[in-house]
């Protein structure tokens, strides 16, 4: 019998802190004053903010408490789909917080970052060997921030030519933000259906392709974990009508160091560098999402960037030809250092390891699990695997049921409901840092879920049992939110 990580155990409760306030307790001793007292009027100060008073046990053990509740990947493993839930070694953070890098402040003057400059000048150098793609900006700030500075690109490579085209076609089987980073600017998303094989065909790209559309987004490997074969054929149609190709990287952690972005036809590609590149994930960022292009669309990259100027390094921002700047300083710089160091650390060997490691880890995920569910693309993937509720929903036990359930298993949930042309979708990414027993151990909650999906539905319809909150009315939550506080 596995030893499954989801218990009962000790359970504290909190309350919202605004329910520990206590008119007069504090947290925190003010110092005396020691300028004269100096009144604004209430015109210009408003009311008392809305910060309760309690004390700093208080504080501590509420922040603590809440902090305990949270599943993180340092606790166990967190197998969403599309997102890269990977470990991230220690090293990395303490990299970013040396004093020198941490304290470097965007504004000096370039001579006395140096250092900085430096590691993001290298960074990008190694950014572009990586993906075949030479030239490189740092400065967008998320993955759907460097979507957005794709097509920014894309506009103005059209407008040099003297030219404006209208359309970008975006695959079913590409990322969420995709439409969304086209529409902003400007552009109409001309819907691509994929194939029965879970991938987009040369043939239906030549119908869509026309001189008003001004190219494609792809996202290879797609989000069904599946690698787009026919990508140099697609990639040569879209160029023969004038477009460019813009690669969506954000599963780069499945084929970099064995896939030339460059040579396969890509014209740029951002990087998420906190989903392949040992950066937090979640939470809300920080991110980074470089954008590397070829050599042709580097003068349309974003300001400022970084140039040489004899032995030293300095910012530049005389470029004619760019977008412009994308962002109030060059990108987020903690990032960019544990990237680098990521990089430094596993070298080009490494780095390849990661890719090789990651899609084995998803194909026996997928090979252990198709038994017991369905597998929507039957055939080898890369880094990550979508099954379905095709089989439980027999027993009329759905995706969000084995999700919940799952949670009983001490597992965070995998994605569910997406990618949305698979219905009822359940999206898992291993990711390369799972060990095989860990693996294991996913496998056999997975499959001891299968069988009481059969054995006792209602178990599984009623779960979760074993968390500190039940299942919540999530119909409610939607129609009724609470904001209290």
């Amino acid at each position: 019998m596995t030893d499954f990580c989801g218990t009962g155990g000790l359970k504290l409760s909190e309350p919202l802190i605004w329910e520990r306030h206590r008119q007069g307790r504090s947290a925190f001793s003010m110092p005396a004053a020691d300028v004269p007292a100096a009144p604004l009027p209430g015109d210009l100060t408003g009311g008392r903010p809305d910060i309760p008073d309690v004390s700093e046990i208080d504080l501590v053990r509420h922040y603590t408490r809440m902090a305990a509740w949270n599943m993180a990947i340092d606790l166990n493993m967190y197998p969403l789909g599309s997102c890269t839930m990977k470990y991230n070694p220690k090293t990395h953070e303490r990299q970013a917080a040396l004093p020198g890098f941490q304290s470097a402040h965007p504004m000096v003057p370039d001579s006395l970052n140096q250092g900085a400059l430096t590691l993001m000048h290298r960074l990008a150098r190694y950014l572009g060997e990586i993906t075949g793609l030479p030239a490189v900006s740092l400065a967008p700030a998320a993955g759907a921030h460097g979507e957005l500075t794709g097509m920014l690109i894309i506009h103005a490579h059209h407008q040099r030519l003297g030219r404006q085209r209208t359309k970008i076609i975006i695959p079913d089987t590409a990322h969420g933000t995709n439409p969304a980073s086209a529409a902003l600017c400007g552009y109409k998303p001309v819907p691509l259906a994929s194939s029965a094989d879970g991938v987009i065909s040369a043939a239906d790209v030549a119908a869509l392709m026309d001189e008003d559309t001004a190219g494609i987004m792809i996202t290879n490997p797609n989000t069904i974990g599946l690698f787009e074969a026919d990508i140099r054929e697609i990639t040569r149609i879209v160029h023969d009508c004038g477009g460019l190709v813009y690669g969506d990287g954000a599963n780069l952690n499945a084929v970099m160091g064995i896939v030339d972005v460059g040579r396969i036809g890509i014209d740029m590609l951002h990087i998420n560098l906190h989903k392949t590149f040992a950066t937090p994930h979640g939470g809300g960022g920080p991110g980074a999402g470089p954008v590397c292009v070829t050599e042709a669309l580097a003068p349309l990259l974003p300001v400022p960037r970084i140039v040489e100027t004899g032995e030293h390094l300095r910012l530049d921002w005389d470029v004619p030809e760019s977008i412009g700047q994308v962002g109030s300083f060059y990108g987020h710089f903690g990032i960019l250092v544990r990237a680098y160091s990521y990089i430094r650390t596993l070298g080009a060997a490494g780095l390849e390891r990661v890719s090789r490691m990651a899609v084995l880890n998803a194909n026996y995920v997928r090979q252990r699990l198709k038994s017991d569910f369905h597998l929507a693309y039957d055939r080898t993937c890369m880094h990550e695997c979508v099954f379905s509720d095709k089989r439980q929903a027999v027993h009329k036990v759905s995706t969000l049921d084995i999700a919940k359930r799952l949670m009983d298993y001490g597992f965070h949930p995998p994605t569910i409901y997406f990618p949305l042309i698979v219905h009822g979708a359940l999206m898992i990414e291993p990711t390369e840092t799972e060990s095989m027993e860990e693996l294991d151990r996913f496998i056999d909650a997975m499959r001891t879920i299968a069988r009481e999906a059969i054995e006792d539905p209602d178990l599984v319809r009623n779960a979760p049992h074993r968390t500190r909150i039940r299942r919540l009315d999530e119909v409610a939550a939607a129609r009724k939110p609470c904001l209290k506080g």
